[in-house]
C-alpha cells in the first residue's frame, strides 16, 4: 500500500483511495508538515466528505487539530495557509471526472510542497503503514466529530480577490460563467456581481457526480454558445476546484491560458508593473506566445510541465506572472498558487480598462501557430529519447526556422512518447510530426 505524488499531488480513482490509506496519509502529513492546525477543503465530488474525514482522522490521531472547511476553491485553502501560517489540503481531482479524486497539500505559507518535502512525506507514509500493520491495522478510519465550516475563510479569500483590483470594478461588463458544477459554483458568480458585472451562470448545481461533466474548462462548448446567445462581452470557464480558467471572447472563440497570460503580461509591461519584464511558462506553451513576448522585450522562462514548476521558477527568479496553456495562471504578487477566479477577474479588468472587444485584445496579444501533439505508444518509454533523436530534431527545426519548434519528451507515467511540433502551416506541422513519430518508434519500438 503506497501513494506517489505527481506534479499536482495525488490523483486517481476514488475507490482506490481507501479510508485506511488516507488516514495514514493524514498521519504522515501531520508529522511532516505540522498539525497544531491543519485546514482541509474539498470540491463537490461524492467521495469528498469521506476522504476529507479520513484525512482529518489521521491528522487528529497524531494530536493535530484538523479544521474542515467544506466545499471551497483550492486557492481558498492556499490563501488560508498563507494568511494564517498553517498547512492545508484540498480533496480534489481538479478537472478529472467525478469518479476520480485526489489530495493536494500546501505547506504553511500556502505553497505546494517541494520535491524534498514530498519525498519525506512518502517515506513517512510508508513508516505509518508499516506501523499500522505491525499493530494489526489499528489505525483510526472514521472522521472526527465536527462540522464543515467555510464561510469565514471564503470571505477572507474573496476580499483578497476583490482587493486585487485596487478599487476598480467591472461595472458595464456582461459575463457568462461556467462553474463546472464545482467549487466555484457559488463564490465565482458572487464575486463578479460584487464587482458590478452582469453575470449569467452555467453549470452551478453540483450533485456529487456532475462535476466537469461536459462543462467547465475541459468542455467549454456550452459556454461558447451561451456567450454568443447572450451578446455578452466575455465568458469564463473554471475547472472543478477553480484553480484554472479559460475564457471565451464575444464571438464565442476560446481563449486559452497562453493567450490570457500574454494579455496580462502585455498589460503589466505597458503599465510598468511586470516585475523583471519576464514571464514563466511551460515547454508546451505555443511558439506564437514566445514570438509575441520577444517583440515586446518580455523574456520567457521555460519550465517542465506542471504549475508547481512554474511557481518554483517564479520564486527563484523573483517574478510575478506565469502559468500553463491549460489555464493555470499564477499571479505571485496576489496569490501563492493558481487561482482561476482571481485570474479571470484580472483579465476582465484588462478588458474593461481597454474599452475594446476581447477578440481584439487577444489578436493583438499573440498569433497562435498551428500546434500538433502526438502521444506515441511505445514498447520502451526511454527517458533519453530526446537525446537519442537530437540530430533528427535539429534537422527538422532547421527546416522550420525561427517560426517552428519541436519538442520530444517521455510521458511521466504511461508508455508513451509525446511529440509536439509547431509551424506556420498546419500541413507542415503534421508532416514533421509524422516523420518524428516514425523516428520515435524506430528507437523505442512498437508496443
Amino acid at each position: 500500500m503506497s501513494l506517489k505524488f505527481g506534479t499536482d499531488g495525488l490523483r486517481g480513482p476514488a475507490d482506490e483511495l481507501t479510508d485506511e490509506l488516507v488516514v495514514a496519509l493524514g498521519r504522515a502529513a501531520a508529522r511532516v508538515l505540522g498539525a497544531e492546525r491543519f485546514v482541509i477543503g474539498r470540491d463537490t465530488r461524492a467521495s469528498g466528505p469521506r476522504l476529507a474525514g479520513a484525512l482529518a482522522a489521521g491528522i487528529a490521531a497524531e494530536g493535530g487539530r484538523p479544521e474542515r472547511l467544506g466545499v471551497v476553491p483550492t486557492p481558498t485553502v492556499a490563501w488560508v495557509a498563507a494568511a494564517e501560517g498553517c498547512p492545508g489540503a484540498v480533496v480534489s481531482a481538479s478537472h478529472n471526472p467525478w469518479a476520480d479524486n485526489g489530495i493536494k497539500l500546501f505547506a504553511a505559507g500556502g505553497h505546494k510542497l517541494a520535491d524534498a518535502v514530498e519525498a519525506q512525506l512518502e517515506a513517512e507514509l510508508a513508516a505509518v503503514v508499516d506501523q499500522a500493520r505491525a499493530e494489526g491495522g489499528a489505525a483510526p478510519t472514521g472522521p472526527p466529530a465536527g462540522s464543515e465550516e467555510a464561510a469565514a475563510h471564503v470571505a477572507g479569500w474573496g476580499a483578497s480577490v476583490l482587493g486585487s483590483l485596487a478599487g476598480r470594478d467591472l461595472a458595464g461588463l456582461s459575463v457568462v460563467v461556467d462553474c463546472a458544477n464545482g467549487a466555484a459554483s457559488t463564490v465565482g458568480p458572487d464575486l463578479l456581481r460584487r464587482l458590478g458585472a452582469t453575470v449569467g451562470v452555467l453549470h452551478a448545481e453540483p450533485d456529487g457526480r456532475n462535476i466537469n461533466d461536459g462543462c467547465g474548462s475541459t468542455h467549454p462548448e456550452a459556454l461558447q454558445a451561451a456567450v454568443v446567445a447572450a451578446g455578452a462581452d466575455a465568458g469564463l470557464a473554471f475547472d472543478g476546484d477553480a484553480d484554472r480558467v479559460l475564457a471565451v471572447d464575444e464571438a464565442g472563440a476560446l481563449v486559452d491560458g497562453d493567450q490570457l497570460i500574454a494579455m496580462l503580461a502585455i498589460d503589466r509591461h505597458e503599465r510598468g508593473v511586470l516585475v523583471g519584464d519576464a514571464v514563466v511558462v511551460t515547454v508546451l506553451s505555443n511558439l506564437g506566445f514566445r514570438l509575441s513576448m520577444a517583440e515586446r522585450g518580455i523574456a520567457v522562462v521555460d519550465t517542465p510541465v506542471g504549475d508547481r514548476h512554474v511557481l518554483e521558477a517564479l520564486e527563484h527568479r523573483d517574478l510575478v506572472l506565469g502559468g500553463e496553456q491549460s489555464g493555470h495562471i499564477i499571479l505571485r504578487d496576489l496569490a501563492t498558487t493558481g487561482d482561476g477566479v482571481l485570474a479571470g477577474i484580472q483579465v476582465l479588468d484588462v478588458l474593461r480598462r481597454s474599452g475594446r472587444p476581447l477578440s481584439a485584445l487577444v489578436a493583438e496579444a499573440m498569433q497562435r501557430l498551428p500546434q500538433v501533439l502526438r502521444n506515441v505508444p511505445v514498447a520502451e518509454r526511454r527517458s533519453d529519447v530526446a537525446e537519442v533523436l537530437a540530430e533528427a530534431v535539429a534537422a527538422e527545426e532547421a527546416r522550420l526556422g525561427h517560426t517552428g519548434r519541436v519538442l520530444i519528451r517521455p510521458s511521466g507515467t504511461e508508455p508513451l512518447i509525446r511529440v509536439m511540433v509547431e509551424a506556420p502551416d498546419q500541413a507542415v506541422a503534421e508532416a514533421v510530426a509524422t516523420r518524428l513519430e516514425a523516428a520515435v518508434l524506430e528507437v523505442c519500438g512498437r508496443p
